[in-house]
């Protein structure tokens, strides 16, 4: 697993946490509970959030990559190197569309 991926893991975790530790504050009516619980929430939602941008530039610097050698191989009439750009700059449209904020 990438750093990016065990981010947005520890996010989801951290936010799932925080969920659980609000609900209980507020069913025990413990306002501090309830209040970390909230930030612990947010904390995690960021860091979740963070990963993402994370994986869409390198999703975005993946699919320039590919661009350029599926240009080159063009180019030079190398069919392989243009395959092989395609694929790449595919795989970081995906890598972006697959990270989206929300």
């Amino acid at each position: 697993m990438n750093s990016n991926t065990t981010n947005r893991s520890e996010g989801t975790a951290e936010e799932l946490g925080g969920k659980i530790k609000k609900g209980l504050g507020k069913l025990i009516g413990d306002d501090q509970m309830e209040a970390e619980g909230t930030a612990k929430e947010l904390k995690g939602k960021a860091q979740k959030e963070t990963a993402k941008a994370a994986e869409r530039s390198e999703g975005s610097l993946q699919e320039i990559g590919g661009a350029i050698k599926n240009r080159i191989g063009k180019v030079i009439d190398n069919e392989q190197m243009a395959a092989e750009g395609k694929v790449k700059e595919l795989e970081g449209q995906a890598r972006q569309k697959a990270n989206q904020p929300g």
